[in-house]
């Protein structure tokens, strides 16, 4: 072998040799990641397994979300008596992306994790967390609710893109009556009214379903860069639009209020939302004292106080702000998102 032949097979060695140094590293630091989320750091959130129910079970009102601490518990549906959301946490052992629940049914959005990539499912859980039935769900979760009565769930992914903040997003929406498992897979087949008049747009996304009953709810529909709140009606197939710049609503419990996102002009690209309360009698526009930037589907605790997610050091904390824009905005525990209350 002469001297370039050598020199050229002493580098292909060379090469290799760093290629499996990198790849085992990678594999290490992987590990490494991965045992770290197994264990409970310090300062956290106390959590232990225990037996989680969607009813009250004579104690009281719960307070229940996805558990964002590291440890063995991480992204599972936890509970929290309401009045202490900042106390031990019980853990189900059931783990969701995103969770609704109301009346003895839950909703749950989930990753598969799979060799290559990850697919996802919307899991209709019983007051148990037991499985009763799961759909296909095309993209990443990021939405869902379930009606005051519990006959219906919905849910929203991401089928491209992956934030409300840019242009470049396709969103799914599904609703499915437990009762029958009637589903409507995807509510951009449903007609979009606006002034009274059928709306001819081959850009519509909808996402952010609030259930009033069993057959109206109000969701967000996008369309020529702006977005609309719509009433919609299951049983007529319609989306009647209702207010300009509405996202991710939230229908209070008396059912005269909407909670929601509102791009507020001025704001930088990346974090343009403020948390603002709609009249629906009136559409008067109120701002909560919450004034960062909201990228969630507030929750209505009671008539006059909101929760929400923030960005916190687990991931998201949740807050509280009063409805009625007086107050300031108080965050009431760590390391949680997707909440629901029950009893």
């Amino acid at each position: 072998m002469n001297l370039q032949n050598r020199t050229r097979v002493i580098v292909l060695l060379v090469a290799v040799l760093l290629l499996g140094a990198v790849g085992t590293g990678a594999v290490l630091y992987a590990a490494d990641r991965t045992a770290e989320r197994d264990r409970a750091q310090p300062g956290g959130p106390a959590v232990h397994s225990g037996r989680v129910t969607l009813t009250d079970g004579g104690g009281g009102r719960q307070l229940l979300f996805r558990n964002m601490a590291w440890g063995p518990q991480r992204d599972e549906i936890t509970t929290v008596p309401a009045d202490r959301p900042d106390g031990p946490r019980t853990a189900s052992g059931v783990q969701c992306l995103r969770f609704h629940a109301a009346a003895g049914t839950g909703i749950c959005l989930q990753a598969v994790h799979g060799a290559l990539e990850d697919t996802y499912r919307a899991v209709v859980l019983d007051d148990h967390l037991r499985e009763r039935r799961s759909f296909p769900a095309a993209g990443i979760p990021t939405r869902s609710r379930v009606s005051p009565s519990g006959h219906l769930a919905a849910w929203t992914v991401f089928v491209s893109g992956d934030s409300y903040a840019g242009t470049n997003f396709s969103t799914r929406t599904s609703v499915v009556d437990v009762r029958d498992w009637n589903l409507r897979e995807n509510l951009e087949d449903f007609t979009v009214l606006q002034d009274g008049h059928p709306l001819q747009a081959h850009d519509i996304n909808i996402w952010g379903v609030t259930f009033a009953d069993d057959t109206t709810f109000y969701a967000t529909v996008a369309t020529g860069g702006q977005t609309h709140l719509v009433r919609g009606d299951l049983g007529a197939r319609t989306l009647t639009t209702l207010h300009d710049n509405v996202e991710c609503p939230s229908l209070s419990p008396d059912g005269t209020r909407v909670a929601y996102k509102k791009r507020v002009p001025g704001l930088s690209a990346d974090a343009p939302w403020r948390l603002y309360v709609l009249d629906l009698a009136t559409m008067t526009e109120t701002a909560t004292a919450e004034h960062r930037n909201i990228d969630d589907q507030a929750l209505w605790s009671d008539d006059h106080t909101l929760l929400y997610a923030l960005p916190g050091d687990y991931g998201a904390d949740l807050w509280t702000v009063p409805a009625d824009g007086t107050g300031s905005a108080v965050r009431v525990t760590t390391a949680a998102v997707a909440p629901a209350y029950l009893g």
